[in-house]
């Protein structure tokens, strides 16, 4: 079965399927973690004290709906749009970064969501 787990933020929250790599593992089994929001343009993301390594496909531009690792913050992050440094019609994070997992979810919920704020990511059973 595969893993997911829930990142909530305020009132609403995405699930991510977990893909099967070494840092979606650590990210399980440090669960639950809380965490504060950052913005950069429309990403999302928060330290959550995990240090791994970049893994081979590490990629900077990611598809919508491709959750991320940012290696050097030890951070989640989430792009769902345009950030400073996009070039046309792309997700751009400021590095390469591990994917975790990806989502399903609308995540238009996260135009609301500010830095500051927290978040909780915790395990699905």
């Amino acid at each position: 079965m595969q893993k997911k787990i829930k990142i909530e933020f305020l009132n609403n929250f995405i699930i991510v399927e977990l893909d099967n790599t070494d840092t979606a593992k650590e990210i399980w089994d440090a669960c639950p973690i809380k965490s504060v929001t950052n913005t950069w343009g429309k990403e999302i993301y928060f330290e959550t004290g995990i240090k791994v390594v970049k893994e081979k496909s590490a990629k900077d531009i990611i598809n919508l709906g491709e959750i991320a690792f940012w290696v050097e913050g030890s951070s989640i992050a989430i792009g769902f749009g345009a950030t400073p440094i996009s070039k046309v019609d792309e997700i751009r994070l400021v590095t390469k970064a591990n994917i975790i997992g990806k989502t399903k979810s609308d995540l238009s919920i996260l135009e609301v969501v500010n830095s500051g704020e927290i978040v909780i990511v915790d395990r699905i059973y």
